[in-house]
């Protein structure tokens, strides 16, 4: 079941830069640490339903109903070009500004845990990750997935906060710059922009 080899698959996801790893980046270096680990919490939070999907086989009706699958794709579309909007013209949570103040962190946390929400692959990943790390045993899949998805989200945690970390770190040497902080923005709003347009092209 828990395996060297699942938290290493783990890993290997979470490491590939996506919508959530961009997120807690762009947080970490506009607002500092505190921020960034708020967004890294809320990343790890926003699969929790996805995976309660998978375990109760919900994900199997999602993926096969076209028009909720749409629905929910779109959303999570038009969210992601709004964070690109609020990167680009200012006053939204990616932008990056010389303002230390970290704002609301449950505000920061929540729209991490909506980026997530908001992707229906989701679920579908899930019930792709998790078969081929169970024991076999009807009796004990549904503590398995539930296990197996608890060490996907510590690793996930782990993972955004050292990416959380390292932006702020950096952040000191970006704010000196107001060359790098626009294009910073820039490249913070292009990469939303391309991530809902990777969104927007995917098929149930």
């Amino acid at each position: 079941m828990i395996s060297l080899a699942f938290i290493l698959t783990c890993l290997a996801v979470c490491i590939v830069p996506g919508v959530g790893v961009v997120y807690t980046a762009a947080t970490a270096l506009g607002r500092g640490r505190q921020a960034g680990l708020a967004a890294a919490a809320g990343c790890t939070l926003g699969p929790l339903p996805h995976l309660a999907a998978a375990i109760l086989g919900l994900a199997a009706i999602l993926h096969t109903s076209a028009v909720l699958y749409s629905v929910l794709k779109w959303a999570g579309v038009a969210y992601l070009l709004w964070l690109a909007y609020g990167a680009l013209k200012g006053g939204g949570t990616l932008h990056i500004t010389p303002d230390r103040s970290a704002g609301s962190m449950r505000k920061i946390a929540v729209r991490g845990t909506l980026l997530n929400v908001l992707n229906p692959k989701l679920s579908i990943f899930f019930l792709a990750l998790l078969p081929p790390f169970l024991s076999g045993n009807p009796a004990t899949a549904t503590q398995e997935m539930i296990a197996l998805g608890a060490v996907f989200m510590a690793v996930t945690f782990l993972t955004f906060a050292a990416y959380a970390l390292f932006a702020a770190a950096a952040r000191d040497a970006v704010l000196t710059s107001e060359k790098a902080m626009a294009w910073l923005n820039r490249t913070i709003a292009g990469a939303m922009g391309l991530l809902a347009a990777k969104l927007a092209t995917e098929r149930v």
